[in-house]
């Protein structure tokens, strides 16, 4: 340990009162020694950072590397969260003082893969952490799916955050005057909000200009938000859902029927205050019709009970025009307290011009990683990466994961927490 690893075109990023410098040829990613510990973290996201700031703290003298296969920092509080929810964002300034120690450093540009192999990582550094989250997306796996129109929510809310994977998706919304939205999640109710809010307050935010523009010159009036289950089963929180149901000029659409609750529902209410806020929020929506001839007015729909089983094209034939749902009840799978959707065999078609698929992110494998496909994590114990060789729990020395790519692609900003609470306990392996 203690060679150089050369990195071309890669950025070096310096806060405050050190001058942010570029490399005119290669930039030299420092190695490791014994003495102090170096440690490579990448992916520069919150779990990343956090986990950066922990090592910091909790390691007298160790050395801390970020590599970003992006140019900037932050990862998803800059690309995934909404630019109405400026709140969100300010723990950036707790990862730029991270960044600004001068045992933190932040090299952009540098793609894990392509640019470095892990095993030139693993050799370089005493400690790597993998932190590089979930840049995929879970499919439906149905029918027209690839018709032009379709996107998932990860690609819009990319797109409206300036992304530079996605400033040129230029999704089409001029042609129709429906979207729908699959799935009833946080991310879900982002990529509705962001269609439905009045664009006057989008303007103060720092959303993409390209993006506000196209928000700009609109048609969509109607938004349905379709989910496999009931209300009571809604994968939001109640104050994503308290925030688009007070939108401006927003009517919300609920059928009552689709409020009726089984034993069971009642049951996950008892057991759930979030479930139980959620319900209540939802139930006291429907009763509420605004009665409002402005032009401007826009609808809501929140449509339960149903799953997607084919993308229908639009005349053209190329970009799609409608949804095929299945509709659904809810019957127990034997687990405590879950319901699954399961089909009736009743079909029905939802017009639209535009489809955001919001089912969930999906973390990638890398060469010389073990992988859990089906979950989409890397296999490991309380962030140690197992060795996919061993056919019992054995552990990869000096080889961590957190954040998505350990747990899933679930939780809030702060879930990340605990990850790099667990891994700042790392200490020199010999």
């Amino acid at each position: 340990m203690g060679r150089r690893l050369l990195l071309p075109h890669t950025r070096r990023l310096m806060f405050f009162l050190r001058p942010m410098r570029y490399s005119a040829s290669a930039t030299a990613i420092a190695g490791s020694s014994r003495d102090p510990l170096h440690v490579c973290i990448v992916g520069s996201g919150p779990a990343g950072f956090y986990t950066a700031e922990k090592m910091l703290k909790g390691h007298e003298g160790v050395q801390v590397d970020i590599i970003d296969r992006l140019p900037t920092p932050f990862g998803l509080v800059r690309s995934g969260v909404a630019p109405d929810h400026p709140e969100t964002k300010i723990v950036v300034n707790q990862f730029s003082r991270v960044a600004a120690n001068p045992r933190c450093s932040f090299f952009g540009n540098v793609t894990l893969g392509s640019d470095v192999s892990l095993s030139e990582l693993r050799k370089t550094y005493d400690v790597v952490v993998l932190a590089y989250g979930a840049e995929s997306d879970r499919s439906f796996g149905i029918p027209g799916e690839d018709l032009r129109g379709i996107h998932s929510a990860r690609e819009f809310v990319w797109w409206y955050n300036g992304h530079p994977d996605m400033c040129n998706l230029a999704p089409d919304l001029t042609n129709t005057d429906s979207a729908v939205v699959l799935g009833q999640g946080n991310v879900a109710l982002d990529v509705a909000r962001i269609l439905l809010r009045c664009t006057t307050e989008l303007a103060s935010t720092d959303i993409a200009g390209y993006a506000l523009d196209a928000l700009r010159s609109s048609t969509i009036r109607k938004v349905y938000l379709v989910g496999r289950r009931g209300p009571v089963q809604a994968a939001c929180t109640a104050k994503e859902l308290r925030e688009i149901l007070g939108l401006k000029n927003v009517n919300v659409c609920i059928k009552e029927a689709d409020l009726a609750t089984s034993p069971a529902d009642k049951e996950e209410m008892r057991n759930s205050r979030i479930k139980r806020r959620v319900y209540e929020l939802l139930s006291k929506a429907a009763t509420v019709h605004q009665e409002n001839n402005d032009n401007d007015q826009k609808e809501l729909h929140f449509v339960f009970f149903r799953k997607p089983t084919k993308f229908l094209p639009s005349d053209d034939g190329s970009t799609v025009g409608a949804v095929e749902l299945e509709k659904t009840l809810l019957k127990d799978d034997g687990a405590a307290g879950k319901q699954v959707a399961v089909g009736t065999g009743e079909f029905e078609e939802l017009k639209c011009g535009i489809v955001l698929k919001s089912i969930g992110y999906k973390s990638l494998p890398i060469e010389g990683l073990s992988f859990d496909k089906y979950r989409g994590v890397v296999p490991n114990l309380r962030g140690r990466v197992l060795c996919s060789e061993s056919e019992t729990a054995t552990v990869e020395l000096g080889l961590y994961v957190v954040g998505w790519l350990k747990r899933g692609p679930t939780g809030i900003v702060a879930t990340n927490l605990h990850c790099a609470e667990e891994t700042a306990h790392i200490r020199y392996e010999a």
